[in-house]
């Protein structure tokens, strides 16, 4: 683990992407305290659509409302959406892959091919006919929807990784020793397919706030009176080019979350390299 550290923070690039991915942690965790102003309230006292000023630092969008303090709680919830998505995927994924490369068979075969099936969509395209079906306009539908869309990624890495090492001699010697499936699975195989799985949660985050991002643009995401930053991609998109604070801002905070977490994770696939050991 030191070692694994060293590598890590050897790497400029991925430092600097993870103190972006903290600050932005810690901005969503502390939105309530650190927005100037209500993200929903108008400030009919200032002019609409008001450029960024001292009072207003970012501007003011159609409404009148604070355009930081909306991007401050946007944050929250592109993270809200992200991690929890990412999460669901990640233990879904996860069993599935393991089942599926550890016992083989019918049970490898049908978890493949569904797996494949999903993959001949595009992400985006899949995750669209999902929020359609469970009806969109939520933020639990949205979760759903992209933890579904990204649970394959995770079943073939995890898959790939089992097949990998199940016929490695440590795994030979327990199942001479008697060693119960179960045992097997969460003692010697889990903890050997860690390593590709936490980069792959680094950078399925970057795409899960993309596509939290695109849905919620396209009208299928959250409530479209929530102060995501897709919503106010869409409430600025029609003032642009006059208005372009209320569009650009946000997208400039999409465009730096999801360029940190994928730094982030190419970072930790070169520190989790063994080839990389110096």
């Amino acid at each position: 683990m030191p070692s694994l550290w060293r590598r890590l923070l050897s790497n400029k690039a991925a430092v600097l992407a993870l103190a972006i991915v903290l600050v932005i942690v810690v901005t969503a965790a502390a939105a309530p305290w650190l927005a100037p102003y209500d993200p929903q309230t108008p400030h009919y006292g200032d002019a609409l659509r008001a450029a960024p000023s001292v009072d207003h630092w970012l501007g003011t969008d159609g409404l009148g409302r604070d355009i930081l303090s909306r991007l401050i709680h946007g944050a929250r919830i592109s993270l809200t959406v992200a991690g929890f998505s990412v999460v669901i995927a990640l233990a879904a994924g996860t069993l599935l892959g393991m089942l599926a490369g550890y016992f083989g068979g019918w049970l490898d075969e049908v978890i493949s091919r569904i797996t494949d099936m999903m993959f001949a969509f595009p992400d985006i395209v899949l995750a669209l006919v999902i929020m359609a079906v469970l009806g969109g306009g939520s933020q639990t539908n949205l979760i759903i929807a992209i933890a579904i869309v990204y649970t394959p990624i995770f079943t073939r890495i995890a898959r790939g990784a089992v097949l990998a090492i199940k016929g490695q001699p440590f795994i030979e010697a327990a199942h001479a020793l008697g060693l119960g499936h179960r045992r097997i699975i969460l003692r010697h195989v889990t903890p050997n397919i860690l390593a590709p799985l936490t980069v792959q949660v680094t950078l399925s985050l970057a795409f899960a706030i993309l596509a939290e991002a695109a849905l919620s643009f396209l009208g299928l995401g959250v409530e479209p009176h929530a102060p995501s930053w897709g919503n106010m991609l869409l409430d600025g998109w029609s003032l642009m080019p006059g208005v372009w604070w209320v569009a650009v801002f946000p997208g400039a905070a999409i465009t730096l979350a999801v360029f940190s977490f994928n730094i982030l994770g190419d970072g930790l696939r070169d520190a989790l390299d063994p080839r990389q050991v110096r």
